[in-house]
């Protein structure tokens, strides 16, 4: 079996801003193995906040490419590399390669009917009135995230609902208060009808959550990269925000389903960006979860072929067996 490994970059329509990293490229890795007969396509991110670079990526994936053989196992892969993007697209065009080699659809493989999802659609920081006039812009998705910081995030949420009072809002901090802060603002997002409050705290600091009780549901990002750290971040947080990229495939992200629901976690779905080659694996996971963010694509210039059908509402299409699994 032959592996191919390339850097594929995908550049942003604009300029995304979150606390502390502003997005304008989708510098992604792609691998595909090919069996001679049959090829399985997946693609990796990585998490700029752990180092985790297109780079560093290239380079795991180049160590390992000899240990790649017609016998290697998804098993494999997880003692090959540690989780991560690396890990994430070779994991994920292993499945691609046995749904291809089985014949079948992953639904097929997994024995799961699909149900087709409805992604949020992501509002970056930027002034009260420029959010506002964002948000008025999104009128066709009822679904809204919306990244705040410590600067001014109630004026700034504040304009977001006056703009669209009927939306379904989510909120991502992206490491950016302090505990003091979430307990000023969390009350005043349950008033603004906040659904839920996505990694307030930095990564490693956030223990004080484990004797606070929140007005509105916290979810772990940031805090809950693999299942190294499952426990731990269930122990503080309502909800987890599995992605792919920081859990190192499909593989470990339907273990994280499998826990959570054990311990009654409400679930998520996210992305670190990418083409429609990374949200087709993440649609798997959607399957499970309440909040589902897989609008990585439509931040793009220009799509994979055979990309995902982005609709009305943040209606998301079916992945079809041209794109992945």
């Amino acid at each position: 079996m032959k592996i191919k490994i390339e850097r594929i970059p995908f550049p942003f329509r604009f300029a995304f801003t979150i606390t502390g990293y502003t997005f304008t490229v989708a510098d992604t890795v792609r691998v595909t193995l090919c069996d001679g007969v049959f090829q399985g396509r997946g693609e990796g991110v990585g998490v700029y906040y752990t180092d985790d670079m297109p780079d560093g990526m290239t380079a795991q994936l180049a160590n390992i490419a000899d240990k790649i053989g017609p016998k290697t196992t998804r098993a494999d892969i997880q003692d090959f590399l540690p989780a991560g993007g690396a890990r994430n697209a070779l994991d994920c065009a292993m499945w691609d390669l046995e749904a291809k080699r089985a014949g079948k659809s992953i639904w097929g493989l997994l024995g799961v009917t699909p149900h087709i999802l409805t992604s949020v659609a992501t509002l970056g920081i930027d002034g009260p009135k420029e959010m506002a006039a964002a948000a008025v812009g999104l009128a066709k998705y009822p679904n809204l995230k919306v990244k705040l910081s410590g600067d001014d995030p109630v004026t700034r949420l504040a304009a977001v609902r006056a703009a669209r009072p009927e939306a379904k809002l989510i909120i991502d901090v992206n490491q950016g208060w302090s505990f003091d802060e979430l307990k000023e603002y969390a009350p005043v997002m349950k008033k603004l009808g906040v659904a839920m409050i996505e990694q307030p705290l930095p990564r490693g600091a956030d223990e004080d959550l484990e004797d606070y009780i929140s007005d509105v549901p916290l979810g772990a990002d940031e805090s809950c990269l693999s299942l190294a750290e499952y426990e731990t971040a269930a122990r503080r947080y309502d909800v987890i925000n599995i992605k792919l990229d920081k859990c190192g495939g499909l593989t470990e992200g339907l273990e994280l389903v499998k826990l959570a629901k054990r311990d009654g976690k409400g679930l998520m779905v996210g992305n670190m960006s990418g083409s429609s080659l990374s949200m087709a694996p993440a649609y798997v996971l959607g399957q499970y979860c309440q909040f589902v963010d897989i609008d990585g694509p439509v931040f793009l210039t220009k799509d994979i072929d055979n990309a995902l059908e982005y609709g009305d509402g943040g209606v998301v299409g079916l992945p079809t067996k041209d794109l992945w699994g």
